[in-house]
Formats: C-alpha cells, sequence, structure tokens
C-alpha cells in the first residue's frame, strides 16, 4: 500500500481534487449506525451464550445429559458460522458493486427477523424434534446476514474515517460490540436473579430475542439516513468513467490470495480469544468451576465494562504508535500469560477469578483497538467490502465460532480444564505470524483512495507538502 501511494505522489502534484475532507456530522452518524448494527448482533450472540443453559432445557430432549444438551445448544450456535462465508461470499461482492450503505440496510433486516424468530419458536415439549431444527434455522438466517455485516460495518467506518483518526473511530465498533454484549449479559443476569427458573424456562427466556424487533427498526431508519462513502463515490464515478461496475471478482482470489490469507489469520486471533473469552467463558464458569450462574455472568460483566472504558484510548493510541506492535504486543501476551491466567480462573477464589479474566480481557483489548482499523486496510477499494467479508467469515466459520463447540467437546472428552489456555496459544501463533508478514496501516490513505483529512486546513497543508516534494524532485 504505501509504495502504491508513493507511486501515486511521484506521478503529480497532489492536487486539492485528490483529498477527501471528511464530514465531521456524516462521520459521527456513520460510525453511529454501523455501531449499532455490530451492538445488536453481539447482544444476540451474548443472550445466546449466556442463556445457554435455559436454552438447551428448552430445545432438547431431558432425558439426554446436560453436557449432550448444551453441546447440542452450542451446535445451533454454530450453524450460523457455517452460514457466514455464504453471506460474506453474497453481501461482500455486492456492497463492492452496489454501495455499502444499502447492502448494510438489508443485513439489518436480515439480523432482526433472525434473532425476533428465536423467540417465537415453541420449546421441544410442545412440537419435539422440529424446535431444535428451527432453532437451528434461524440461526442460519442470523448468519448468513452477519456475513456482510462486520466486514461492511469496517469497511464503513474505514472509508469515513479521515487517515489519522482511523483506529480510534473503528474503535466504536467494537464499544458496539461490547456494549452489545453487556447489555445481553446483563438482561440475562437480571433474568436469572429475579425471575422464577420455572418462568424463565416457560416464557421469560423468549424477552431478550423479541426485543431485536424495535432495535433493528432504529438501526434500520439509521442506516437508511446515511450517505454513501466518499470512496465508494469517488470509485464509483471513476469506474463509471471507465464503463465499468463494480469489484473484479476474481481477482482477489489470483493477485491478492497472499492478502486474504494474512486476513484469515489475523481474523483468526482476534476471534478465537473474543469468544473464548466473551462467548465460551460464561459456560465455563458455571459447568466446569461451579460458580454461581449469576456470580459467574457478573464478573464477565465487570470485565468487559472496563474494557469499554478504555477501548476509545486504546484506538487513539494505534493512530499514534501503529496497528502492528499492538498486535504483536497481544500476540506474545496470549503465548506467553494463556495459561497463567486460566490457572488463576481455574484454580484461584473469585478474586483471582477475576484478575485472570481481567487479564484475558486486557490482552484481548489489543485487538479490538487494532482490527477494525487494520482489516479494511489491507484491500484495496474495488474488492474491499468482498475480500474482507469472505477472509473474515471464513476464519470466524472455521475458527472463532466454533470455539465454544470445540471447547465444550474437548473438556467433556478429555475432563483436562486447561484446553482454552491451549487453544488460545495456538491462535496467538498463528496471529503473530499473520501480523509479521501485514502492512502498517496507520496514519496513512487506504489502498486505491487518496489521502482523507478532518479539515480544509489539513487539506491544504498536504498539497503544500506535496508541491514543496515536487519541486525538490525537479
Amino acid at each position: 500500500m504505501e509504495k502504491g501511494f508513493r507511486k501515486f505522489r511521484r506521478k503529480k502534484k497532489l492536487s486539492y481534487d485528490d483529498i477527501t475532507v471528511v464530514d465531521q456530522s456524516l462521520l459521527k452518524r456513520a460510525v453511529g449506525a454501523a455501531a449499532l448494527g455490530n451492538a445488536m448482533e453481539w447482544f444476540d450472540f451474548g443472550v445466546y451464550a449466556y442463556i445457554a443453559d435455559t436454552i438447551a432445557e428448552v430445545f432438547f430432549p431431558p432425558d439426554v445429559s446436560s453436557s449432550v444438551r448444551l453441546i447440542g445448544t452450542f451446535g445451533a450456535f454454530t450453524a450460523a458460522f457455517l452460514m457466514r462465508p455464504l453471506g460474506g461470499l453474497v453481501f461482500g461482492p455486492l456492497g463492492d458493486k452496489i454501495g455499502r450503505q444499502k447492502v448494510l440496510a438489508v443485513t439489518m433486516i436480515m439480523m432482526a427477523v433472525g434473532t425476533l424468530c428465536i423467540g417465537l419458536i415453541p420449546s421441544y415439549q410442545t412440537i419435539g424434534v422440529w424446535s431444535p431444527i428451527l432453532l437451528v434455522l434461524a440461526r442460519m438466517v442470523q448468519g448468513f446476514s452477519t456475513g456482510g455485516e462486520y466486514g461492511g460495518a469496517t469497511t464503513f467506518i474505514a472509508e469515513y474515517s479521515p487517515d489519522k483518526r482511523r483506529g480510534f473511530m473503528g474503535s466504536w465498533l467494537e464499544f458496539g460490540t461490547l456494549a452489545g454484549y453487556v447489555l445481553g449479559a446483563g438482561v440475562v443476569t437480571a433474568m436469572k436473579t429475579w425471575v422464577p427458573h420455572d418462568t424463565l424456562l416457560d416464557w421469560g427466556w423468549r424477552v431478550p430475542f423479541l426485543v431485536a424487533g424495535p432495535l433493528g427498526i432504529v438501526g434500520l431508519y439509521m442506516r437508511l439516513k446515511l450517505e454513501e462513502t466518499p470512496a465508494f463515490q469517488k470509485h464509483a464515478e471513476e469506474s463509471e468513467k471507465r464503463g465499468q461496475s463494480g469489484g473484479p471478482f476474481w481477482v482477489m482470489f489470483t493477485k491478492y490470495w497472499r492478502v486474504l490469507l494474512t486476513c484469515i489469520g489475523l481474523v483468526l486471533v482476534f476471534n478465537v480469544t473474543d469468544y473464548m473469552l466473551l462467548s465460551y467463558m460464561p459456560t465455563y464458569l458455571s459447568e466446569r468451576l461451579k460458580l454461581d450462574a449469576t456470580h459467574g455472568l457478573l464478573l464477565i460483566i465487570v470485565v468487559m465494562v472496563v474494557m469499554m472504558l478504555i477501548i476509545t484510548v486504546g484506538g487513539r493510541l494505534t493512530d499514534k504508535v501503529g496497528r502492528k506492535p499492538v498486535m504483536m504486543t497481544g500476540c506474545v501476551g496470549f503465548l506467553v500469560l494463556s495459561f497463567p491466567l486460566m490457572l488463576l480462573v481455574r484454580d484461584g477464589g473469585v478474586l483471582l477469578t477475576f484478575l485472570g479474566l481481567m487479564g484475558l480481557g486486557l490482552l484481548l483489548l489489543t485487538f479490538e483497538i487494532s482490527m477494525p482499523a487494520t482489516l479494511p486496510a489491507l484491500f484495496p477499494t474495488a474488492i474491499r467490502y468482498g475480500a474482507l467479508s469472505i477472509a473474515f467469515n471464513v476464519s470466524v466459520s472455521l475458527f472463532g465460532g466454533t470455539t465454544p463447540l470445540v471447547m465444550q467437546s474437548l473438556i467433556a472428552a478429555t475432563g483436562n480444564d486447561y484446553w482454552p489456555a491451549w487453544y488460545m496459544m495456538i491462535a496467538a501463533a498463528i496471529g503473530g505470524v499473520a501480523v509479521y508478514f501485514s502492512r502498517e496501516t496507520a496514519n496513512k490513505p487506504l489502498w486505491g483512495s487518496g489521502p482523507a483529512v478532518s479539515t480544509e486546513e489539513e487539506a491544504r497543508e498536504l498539497v503544500r507538502e506535496s508541491e514543496r516534494e515536487y519541486r525538490q524532485k525537479d
């Protein structure tokens, strides 16, 4: 990317027309709409993960063990991830062809419908085997829509953001992730605390899923009010002049396959550690450590709240020191500290368990603050949405989303409670290799775009700097 930009600046002096001055009000609206969609997605995932023990009783036969029911529940959870690559394959290239905003509106509708349907499915006692079948189908609808959500949301924010603030703006997307998790966990904790278990099994568990309807309408309204990103608008205008439309789909697999592999590696370490802490740990604490379910959820909630308080500060940090040093710190940290931290979680009291979870949360934060700005910058504008959606969802489906199911199965089969540590260490080793081969993207224009700045004065200064460099070369 750097080489391409230097080549661009050698060809001609940088003119004012080459620079995008970001409209700050549009930027705030874009970030808010993208973050809300992400919050809604992870609200659902958070609720599903934190109420998994109840879902297991509702949707699966009562004459099987709780461990088998949980495996079935996490199997339905995993079903959504089998659809994500297909969703990315459909929505990603479509977003490169017709625009990011339109596709993100469609994914919002589908996410809301899928989540709402889960809240309406009758129990196993009512309709028998059709209950888990319908659960899997609803999860597949969610997974298909989510296949176009994260890649589109990160692309949308990245293409709207000034070059020097892309890390900070991107961190708001993960703020939305944590907000969704906290809201989902908070609702489940409150229900498990105040709602009798029989009521929870009867109808109480449906309430969090039925909330998706109103949230979806709000999110859809916000996204329909947005304008297309400046980067895509310029790309579309240039493509129209050349008589082209959309991005060259197959070129991402022929010309950019190395970048795709790098992206898959980065997403692997990000999502394995993310799903391990935020999705699987509540079940691990209650099922394996026999910690009271409410106390376990409260510990995770506190960890996430602390992460929310510092995540945007961390986003600013990546704009100053770069994305690669921060991500490599996270990979080394998970490689070295996963086992000691899991020892605290496994063998300590409540305080030591919390410290172990907090340590994992702070390590995860290195990816939360870096990835939203790093991943879309790996690809040029013409294929950004499609390439990122496909690489992201292939990696999440194979490695990230399967984490709860794999952990539950491995621990049940071996009786070894330290599998989470080994799994995170393997992911960190792979992620470290991907970070090493990735490019530093902080404070640089997106691949295929000119500079993006916050003010007119910054644009004028860039033009003056370009003119000085041009005269020196002459």
